[in-house]
C-alpha cells in the first residue's frame, strides 16, 4: 500500500516431516528461541523480494503461544533473544515499534510464534529543479 510493505503473519519453517500415508501434515518443533530466528529469516527473506531489508520494518506484531516447557506462559525472553540477533544490532541498529502478546492457538502444529511486520520504503532525496 504506497510506500509500506504489510508482511502477514509468517510462522517458523516446518522441520517436522508429515506422513500422508497417515494423514498428518508437517509441523514444527524447536523451542521459542529456535522458532523466531527461524521466523524473521523469512520475514528477511520475504522483504528482500521486495527490495527492503529488516532495518525498513517500522512496526512487528509477535504472537506467542503458551511454551508447555514454560508452564504454558510465553517465552517473550526466549523471542528477544532471537530479536535482539536481528535488531539493535551494529550492523542494523533499527528496532520497530513492536507488541507482544500471548495467543491461545497457531494454524501449524507445533508453533510456538507467528510475527508479521510493516516495512517502509525509504524515501528518496527530491530531485532539485
Amino acid at each position: 500500500a504506497g510506500d509500506l510493505l504489510f508482511v502477514s503473519g509468517m510462522l517458523p519453517e516446518a522441520n517436522i516431516p508429515g506422513d500422508p500415508a497417515k494423514g498428518t501434515r508437517p509441523s514444527i518443533g524447536g523451542d521459542t528461541r529456535a522458532q523466531t530466528v527461524s521466523t524473521l529469516q523469512s520475514i528477511r527473506r520475504a522483504l528482500v523480494e521486495q527490495g527492503l531489508d529488516l532495518g525498513d520494518i517500522v512496526q512487528m506484531r509477535v504472537y506467542l503461544l503458551g511454551d508447555p516447557a514454560q508452564g504454558g506462559r510465553m517465552d517473550f525472553a526466549g523471542m528477544n533473544s532471537a530479536y535482539l540477533q536481528f535488531f539493535g544490532t551494529a550492523e542494523q541498529p533499527n528496532k520497530p515499534v513492536r507488541a507482544t502478546v500471548q495467543v491461545a492457538g497457531l494454524a501449524v502444529p507445533g508453533a510456538l510464534v507467528e510475527i508479521e511486520v510493516v516495512a517502509a520504503r525509504p524515501q528518496r532525496p527530491a530531485r532539485a529543479k
